[in-house]
């Protein structure tokens, strides 16, 4: 397989609010996966506590890697998943359009 070829994986949080529900998974395809969320079209926890906002994220050259740090990282407390959060995302703005190429600014 050629290097250009290689498929890059996500690990991602998504929150309700600052402070707010978080949610974590990995995906494939961070764009399609994040536009899945935010349009309601994924059932379960994410759909039913609004939970839309990409407020983090890591990628990954293999799945392995990336599926070891999404279960690692939903088993730490809550404070520490703030603390990655914020690490990179201070004030928790919302990452998908500079992800999508949307400048946030005018």
């Amino acid at each position: 397989m050629r290097s250009q070829d290689k498929k890059i994986y996500a690990v991602y949080i998504l929150a309700s609010k600052p402070y707010g529900t978080l949610y974590i998974g990995v995906t494939g395809d961070l764009i399609t996966r994040i536009t899945q969320h935010r349009a309601g079209e994924i059932p379960g926890f994410t759909k039913r506590y609004n939970v839309k906002t990409l407020v983090w994220f890591e990628y990954f050259g293999e799945i392995d890697s990336a599926i070891q740090r999404e279960k690692t990282m939903k088993k730490w407390p809550r404070d520490w998943k703030i603390n990655l959060i914020e690490r990179e995302n201070l004030h928790w703005l919302d990452l998908y359009p500079n992800l999508i190429g949307v400048s946030t600014f005018r």
